[in-house]
């Protein structure tokens, strides 16, 4: 009923919930309806667990096993908590720095930000429950296995989470190409949250909005278009620099 990916069928699927599986996602077939579904979405909800309504088609893609017309894809990683998460850091000592993404769904992507922000010392990644990468076994084998030690904080309102860092205490900055401000400006040897959009909307206006200011790398060549990954190292490694440059004075 299993493999290292999903799991199928409404019982199967709703025992999973139940026993604290990490579920990533749960795809329903849009006109199902039974007892027993009813209470596979009342307890998704309650758990938290993304539901997404899609034609059976999708699903008979994915298996064509007897699946009831579900299908739960699990996460290869434990989610944490940024509520829990930013006390732990001030309590270790550290000057706490996180990555936010919003909108990232490549896999790939998402494996190679992953792999740079572990080999930088990022504390964490934080990701929204919705429009989001999955995090299954092909990103943790993109990342080069970075995902098994990088704290993954999945949030169900990304805006919420910025405010929240916000009023711990971080300096939040969203990377934008119409930012008048370059990416070296800012002090970053404070408590700092760095924010990734998508290479196709960028950021979020909302999030935009609620950042503390906004940061662009500079471009000289004729395709104006950083890879995401790329300018998240560009940016997680001026972060890197300026605090090692902070601690040898």
């Amino acid at each position: 009923m299993e493999n290292d990916k999903y799991i199928f069928g409404v019982r199967a699927v709703l025992e999973a919930i139940e026993a604290g599986k990490e579920i990533d996602k749960i795809l329903v077939k849009k006109d199902l309806s039974s007892e027993l579904a009813e209470e596979l979405l009342r307890t998704a909800y309650e758990y938290r667990v993304v539901v997404q309504k899609v034609p059976v088609e999708k699903i008979n893609r994915i298996t064509r096993k007897n699946h009831q017309g579900v299908v739960a894809f699990l996460s290869a990683v434990t989610y944490y908590k940024l509520e829990h998460m930013v006390p732990q850091l001030y309590e270790g000592g550290k000057v706490p720095f996180v990555v936010l993404l919003d909108g990232i769904t490549d896999v790939r992507n998402f494996g190679a930000i992953a792999r740079t922000c572990d080999c930088a010392g990022v504390d964490a990644i934080v990701i929204p429950e919705r429009n989001s990468v999955s995090v299954g076994a092909d990103a943790v084998k993109t990342s080069a296995g970075a995902l098994h030690y990088l704290p993954v904080c999945r949030e169900h309102n990304l805006a919420g989470a910025v405010k929240f860092l916000k009023d711990s205490g971080y300096k939040v900055y969203g990377a934008s190409e119409k930012a008048q401000q370059s990416y070296i400006t800012p002090d970053y040897t404070v408590p700092v949250a760095i924010v990734m959009g998508s290479e196709e909307r960028g950021i979020s206006d909302e999030i935009l909005r609620l950042c503390d200011g906004l940061v662009a790398i500079p471009e000289y060549g004729h395709i104006n278009s950083l890879n995401v990954s790329v300018a998240t190292g560009v940016l997680v490694y001026e972060v890197v620099r300026q605090r090692n440059l902070s601690h040898s004075k």
